[in-house]
């Protein structure tokens, strides 16, 4: 099992970047995919990014795809979502997730996802 916290949301202008962290703490990181996903008012839980474990493999979605760059430091035991050039649809509570698994997949659905955050609130204004 492993716990996750986010941190690192807020509220910023059009443009702006913001890192959001996910700290780990149960099992090693190692075994996890790690994953992050967001929900704005209204709307899914959508996915935006995910690592393998190794940290050698990124998938995103295409709305952050040249924006967002998601990374992780097993030792660390912490993962991190970069995101650049923010623009007001990207408001949301993002959430940090973890997927334990045995092979070189990268689920990109909430399902597959076992461990979730709190969730950290970014809200980007035009």
């Amino acid at each position: 099992q492993v716990q996750l916290v986010e941190s690192g949301g807020g509220l910023v202008q059009a443009g702006a970047s913001l890192r959001l962290t996910c700290e780990a703490s149960g099992r090693p990181l190692s075994r996890y995919v790690m994953g992050w996903f967001r929900q704005a008012p209204g709307k899914e839980r959508e996915f935006v990014a995910a690592i393998n474990r190794s940290g050698e493999r990124t998938l995103y979605a295409d709305s952050v795809e040249d924006r967002f760059t998601i990374s992780r430091n097993n030792a660390k035991m912490t993962a991190a979502l970069e995101m650049n050039s923010l623009k007001p649809e990207d408001t949301a509570v993002y959430y940090c997730a973890a997927d334990f698994r045995l092979n070189e997949i990268i689920p990109t659905t909430r399902n597959d996802f076992d461990y979730w955050g709190q969730g950290t609130q970014v809200t980007v204004s035009s």
